[in-house]
């Protein structure tokens, strides 16, 4: 059985899809992009801004699932330029603690509204 989550502290999805979904003892993060919630509007001032807002975004589907950073067990950072790699890097550190979620990060040719990042999310309730 699958259970779709949630927040109105996330930007709704723009696409048919789920924010997030819950199968089991597990919860998939669909892609977050840096959206505001409130005003839709990609936050792109800098890739540091952008990657705390993803991660904010993913903070607050995990809130609504009853979970926190902590339960994130797998992630995948996709990136507009690897250049940004050490900036982006240096702000999700500040998300994640040991033992840290297994990652793979990639560059990509273009992401959803010309964001420079997208996180997606694997999370246990085990």
């Amino acid at each position: 059985m699958k259970t779709p989550v949630s927040s109105p502290r996330a930007p709704k999805a723009i696409g048919p899809y789920s924010p997030a979904v819950r199968a089991g003892q597990l919860l998939f993060v669909s892609g977050q992009v840096a959206l505001d919630p409130v005003t839709g509007n990609l936050v792109n001032s800098d890739i540091r801004a952008e990657t705390r807002q993803v991660l904010e975004n993913i903070g607050a589907l995990l809130s609504a699932a009853g979970l926190d950073f902590s339960g994130v067990v797998r992630t995948t950072v996709f990136l507009a330029d690897m250049n940004d790699f050490a900036a982006m890097n240096e702000v999700y550190g500040t998300y994640f603690t040991e033992p840290y979620p297994a990652r793979a990060t990639v560059q990509v040719a273009r992401l959803p509204r010309d964001a420079r990042v997208e996180i997606d999310v694997v999370a246990s309730y085990a």
